[in-house]
């Protein structure tokens, strides 16, 4: 069944995606919690608090030939007792052409609404291939 809090996490994570793939940190900014936290794939290297990702995509979008991610949530939990929500999926990261797969892999987000909107407090995330 899907819930309320199901459809605005799915809906954020949306809005996420195209954020990436226009390189637009600004959108990005509004869905990133203040101390939000990001393990990469590949080398677990921690990216932590929302200024350093912003630092880590714009050197990215500034990339030659970019990569651009797109993370599609499988599963989100919300929790019945705290503000807080679990979302799981794959993602995969393509040529800025979008026609060559250049990563893929799984990954898990942590979710909290705050005030009236739900942002990303943790991401970690699982290369496999």
């Amino acid at each position: 069944m899907t819930t309320p809090a199901d459809l605005e996490i799915r809906m954020r994570r949306a809005a996420f995606n195209a954020a990436l793939a226009r390189g637009d940190l600004n959108a990005i900014q509004d869905i990133l919690a203040p101390t939000a936290i990001l393990v990469t794939g590949t080398d677990s290297a921690l990216l932590s608090g929302r200024k350093a990702q912003l630092l880590a995509w714009k050197q990215e979008f500034a990339a030659a030939d970019r990569t651009i991610y797109v993370r599609t949530p499988t599963a989100i939990t919300v929790s019945p007792v705290e503000p807080i929500a679990f979302e799981q999926g794959d993602w995969k990261g393509v040529s800025a052409g979008g026609d060559v797969v250049r990563t893929t892999g799984t990954y898990t987000a942590k979710w909290r609404r705050l005030g009236q909107g739900w942002v990303i407090e943790a991401e970690l995330y699982l290369t496999l291939g």
